[in-house]
């Protein structure tokens, strides 16, 4: 139930710290059980300093197993010392056992010292970097986020109930309870320790957990993020639904009497279980023609010019242009720079030497530049445009908010989902730049195929999206600009173009195309002289308001888009009185 769940299927197919996780929650409530079951000290020691191992080297991969190591440990200490087996001679050995799991944390200043990685996070060559970085503390030690604005702990612990019934069914979670209430029951039953042990674990994880979360579940990609930690709370429930399951039938087995049947029973019903979660998940899980953010990625990359500087920022462009750029060397040529890094204090004196062709004018940027007090030369955005003029430079996806130094002397130019930062000097042809960025990507995939809290409908959003970027670019310079009338009118009619085209394309597209197109419609039809038929342009704008308004019913602006829709309406019956009048007139 367990491992064909969509949540531990999806997230065993992915480059992830998730699948090794779950492998060692696994072997950890396997070695409790082998522990409670063993019935010499011999065994009881070789099985501790085989958990003690198994405890450091799990540590080493993700942070939020320290809980179930701490209940572990508490639980296995007490049973030693009752058995009076807890010398110090037995914790030094398992201490040394626990550190020797531990050394694969020795790569990291081994790494930092030769800095030979093309990428890595943080400056563990002294010893509190090394703690930074094993604590996470540019995030937020035990945190999701810097942002501590995330929903609160009763809401996260009620969605994870209400997702672990999703996640594994309502059958699991009574057969756990069952488990539970039976030890309450009858604390002599077989196997209560492990109980208690398993249950005092998931709710002093899910609690935990549940108080450190702190993001927003409300929003779906936010909650894909959290939902991935419940796995770990999922694979104690369906250890403790085992015990459940099994003790429903031997409770069968004691009224019945016929062991066979119930042998049986118990088989079948397990094999239903199973096949039913898999039937339920496959289609969804099976993501062997999945390759949306590959595409993403290569597109990306494939739009830009020969020697670029791309400067990225987000998970996603970050992520998927680093993987293919460094691990399957599609454009060697161009240089990724990640902007949240460059605010970093380790990120240029370790990784600058890895970015060729790229001239950083100080050791860290800051969009106040000068000296630190510990030495450190900080540079704004716009001293390493400067330095960089040379080469082009893009921005992927957004621009660092908190710099806006380059505004004096630059602007920012569509390049489908990226942008390119262009001296305010050079001056901007609208047919030029339309037919240069019209076709940058070869992107087919159908709009909202995905599951909201996916980055493939992040990648595929940005794709539709970019489609419309520079259409939206010219509309918002008319709209800002400080041009004549002429260009105005110009860039309104090639706006209203691009989009007339892009919403007559594609039959399902991104809901905001809808307002967009008829707000263009709206600008042009009071142009002077007309550039298109009025009745053509309000028939359009009454159109695509109504269809934006049936599919964004949450608009802020929907009583102004209903007025206006109104308006438009009135204006439409104006210039069809016109229009009959023109016909009955004599030639």
């Amino acid at each position: 139930m367990f491992s064909f769940s969509r949540l531990t299927w999806q997230w065993s197919i992915t480059a992830e710290v998730f699948s090794l996780n779950n492998l060692f929650v696994g072997l950890l409530m396997a070695l409790s059980v082998q522990f409670e079951e063993a019935t010499t000290a011999k065994e009881r020691s070789k099985i501790c300093k085989v958990g003690a191992f198994s405890c450091g080297l799990s540590m080493c991969n993700q942070h939020t197993i320290v809980i179930y190591v701490l209940c572990i440990v508490l639980w296995v200490s007490s049973r030693l010392f009752r058995e009076r087996e807890l010398t110090l001679s037995n914790a030094l050995k398992l201490s040394f056992c626990f550190l020797a799991g531990c050394l694969p944390y020795l790569y990291l200043p081994i790494s930092a010292y030769l800095n030979k990685a093309r990428w890595t996070w943080g400056d563990q060559t002294s010893f509190k970097g090394f703690m930074t970085h094993l604590l996470r503390e540019e995030y937020g030690t035990f945190s999701l986020a810097k942002l501590e604005n995330g929903s609160s702990t009763t809401d996260v612990l009620l969605f994870q109930v209400t997702h672990m019934k999703m996640e594994l069914s309502l059958v699991v979670q009574v057969f756990a309870i069952m488990a539970c209430v039976c030890c309450a029951v009858r604390p002599k039953t077989e196997k209560s320790q492990l109980i208690w042990l398993f249950t005092s674990m998931l709710l002093t994880y899910s609690f935990f957990f549940a108080w450190r979360a702190n993001l927003d579940i409300s929003k779906p990609l936010f909650k894909g993020v959290v939902e991935r930690f419940w796995m770990q709370s999922n694979a104690v429930i369906v250890v403790l639904a085992g015990f459940g399951f099994s003790l429903l039938f031997f409770l069968g087995e004691i009224f019945i009497g016929n062991s066979r049947m119930i042998y049986s029973l118990e088989w079948l019903l397990a094999a239903v279980l199973v096949t039913a979660q898999i039937y339920s998940n496959y289609s969804v899980c099976d993501q062997s023609n999945n390759k949306i953010v590959d595409r993403f990625a290569m597109n990306l990359l494939s739009s830009m010019p020969p020697d670029a500087i791309i400067l990225l920022r987000g998970d996603l462009p970050g992520n998927s242009l680093r993987y293919m750029h460094h691990c399957e060397g599609i454009r060697p040529d161009i240089t990724l720079v990640d902007q949240e890094m460059m605010t970093y204090h380790w990120y240029l004196p370790k990784l600058a030497k890895h970015l060729p062709g790229v001239t950083f004018p100080g050791d860290r940027w800051n969009p106040v530049e000068g000296p630190l007090p510990d030495g450190t030369i900080t540079f704004n955005l716009h001293h390493f445009l400067k330095v960089n003029r040379h080469k082009d430079t893009f921005v992927c996806i957004g621009l660092h908010e908190g710099d806006p130094t380059w505004k004096k002397d630059y602007s920012l130019w569509p390049w489908g989902s990226c942008d390119k930062l262009v001296s305010s000097k050079v001056p901007f042809d609208p047919e030029m730049w339309v037919e240069h960025t019209q076709n940058l990507y070869n992107w087919t995939e159908e709009y909202g195929r995905f599951d909201s809290s996916s980055w493939e409908l992040i990648a595929n959003e940005e794709m539709w999206q970019a489609r419309m970027k520079t259409a939206f670019f010219l509309f918002d310079l008319a709209e800002t600009g400080s041009t004549s009338a002429q260009e105005k009118a110009k860039l309104y009619t090639l706006a209203y173009k691009l989009y007339k085209e892009i919403v007559s394309t594609y039959k399902t597209h991104p809901v905001n195309w809808h307002k967009n197109y008829a707000i263009a419609c709206e600008r042009v039809l009071h142009l002077h002289p007309a550039r298109e038929d009025p009745e053509v342009l309000l028939l359009e704008i009454i159109k695509h308001f109504r269809l934006y308004l049936e599919k964004a019913a949450e608009d802020p602006q929907q009583s102004s888009i209903l007025q206006a829709i109104k308006h438009m309406k009135k204006e439409l019956r104006e210039v069809r009185k016109l229009k009959k009048a023109a016909r009955r007139r004599p030639a």
